[in-house]
């Protein structure tokens, strides 16, 4: 391990992860929009949108997110559609997020009882204050530890958004080692900078588990 090439590519490195965190925040936020409008269809049984959904969700956890790239930088051009290769990772993991969200949004959805919702609405609850205070913060409970683990998993599936020549950091370790055949030091870094972004997010999902998990319990 030559220590001196480590210390030299750092700033290089540090620019992709920036990028790949960038791109993974933006598409987990834009997921989160789209699993909530899902959840929402799908728990309330909105008709015609609700069999919309149900085919999304398929299509989108049934297919790996490198085909989707695929489709949408190399698939589209040929009826006239261009994306950058930033617009088009974005849009893949949000496609591909969201339908993970929407599951887990949809599982705390209907883990709420009944009961709860109409005990609410006999003691004077609108509607929206019953989904606002009773529904959502339970909801929101029991979803949490899928929506950590689909977090996660989003920042992981960025690796393959360097197929489409997106400068990440997947991108530069392979640049890296074809230009200059630093293999040991490309990878330590690799897996370096992952290590540096995802165990933060990792050890905050788990506090938030716990205090979600005490405040359900009332501790």
């Amino acid at each position: 391990m030559n220590w001196d090439i480590v210390r030299d590519s750092l700033p290089l490195y540090g620019w992709a992860a920036l990028l790949t965190l960038t791109i993974g925040v933006i598409g987990i936020v834009l997921s989160m929009i789209v699993g909530i409008v899902c959840a929402a269809v799908q728990h309330y049984r909105v008709q015609i949108a609700r069999q919309c959904v149900a085919l999304y969700v398929e299509l989108s956890r049934n297919t790996p997110l490198l085909v989707q790239l695929f489709f949408l930088y190399f698939g589209l051009p040929k009826i006239g559609i261009t994306w950058s290769s930033t617009t088009c990772a974005i849009i893949g993991l949000t496609f591909l997020g969201g339908a993970y969200m929407a599951e887990a949004l949809r599982s705390g959805l209907d883990a709420v009882p009944v009961s709860q919702k109409e005990n609410a609405l006999a003691l004077g609850f609108t509607s929206t204050q019953t989904l606002r205070y009773i529904v959502l913060p339970q909801a929101f409970a029991t979803a949490l530890p899928a929506l950590s683990a689909n977090v996660i998993f989003l920042i992981k599936e960025t690796s393959v958004f360097s197929i489409i020549a997106l400068p990440d950091l997947v991108y530069v370790a392979k640049e890296q080692i074809g230009n200059t055949y630093n293999t040991q030091e490309a990878l330590f870094l690799l897996v370096f900078y992952y290590l540096l972004i995802l165990l933060p997010i990792s050890l905050a999902a788990g506090r938030l588990e716990r205090r979600a998990r005490y405040a359900s319990l009332g501790v």
